[in-house]
């Protein structure tokens, strides 16, 4: 089956600028959405006025840290006991088993605590749109100029979705369902048009969800 063709939305009658594309998988990309103002992202507020929105796509992590420490804590207790329990009766063997055990937890724990807090955080302030990605130790930041910015499905639909523009590209979205990601791309495009007008990112700016 052939995929479908990709199609561009120009916003270019939105602003005196250099126009904004958003290249897109098929026209659902960028149909109306459901009711409702941001779904993903939120307002980012000073006093007095709306400095503009932003999303938070992480990963989602049933332990905090606190937790993590307080379950490895009792895992310790009650295998130790045990262990005593079994070297007290002649087999201390089961202290090294035991030993073994909670050091092969502890790094299966640090491991998933490495990657606990990774994820993307795309901020859109006036016409300035950054991107930070954390991947373990590893952040990177990227920022582009909203009048020059794409947005794109990599591959069709459910696929990450690319941002790119002036020479620099980056793919966001690994932590939505392959099912959100449409409405994720369609709400930042939302913004992004409301950038390019006079009042950038204003209340009154939200997108249009309505059927």
């Amino acid at each position: 089956m052939a995929p479908a063709p990709v199609e561009t939305l120009d916003v270019s009658t939105l602003s005196d600028s250099s126009p904004m594309s958003a290249s897109v998988a098929s026209p659902s990309w960028y149909a109306p959405a459901s009711a409702g103002a941001w779904r993903f992202g939120r307002v980012l507020q000073a006093p007095g006025q709306v400095e503009g929105v932003q999303w938070v796509l992480r990963r989602n992590c049933s332990l905090t840290p606190g937790q993590l420490g307080g379950f490895y804590l009792s895992m310790c207790l009650v295998s130790l006991v045990i262990a005593a329990g079994f070297a007290f009766n002649g087999a201390p063997v089961v202290l090294w088993f035991a030993g073994i055990e909670l050091v092969l937890l502890a790094v299966a724990l640090l491991v998933y605590a490495r990657h606990a807090g990774d994820g993307d955080t795309v901020t859109l302030t006036g016409q300035s749109l950054t991107v930070e990605q954390s991947c373990g130790a590893v952040c990177t930041s990227t920022s582009f100029r909203t009048p020059w910015l794409s947005v794109e499905p990599l591959n069709g639909d459910g696929s990450l979705i690319e941002l790119a523009g002036q020479g620099q590209a980056v793919r966001i979205g690994r932590f939505l369902r392959p099912e959100a990601r449409a409405d994720f791309a369609r709400e930042l495009r939302a913004a992004l048009r409301a950038s390019l007008q006079p009042a950038a990112v204003a209340a009154d700016a939200l997108p249009d969800h309505s059927a």
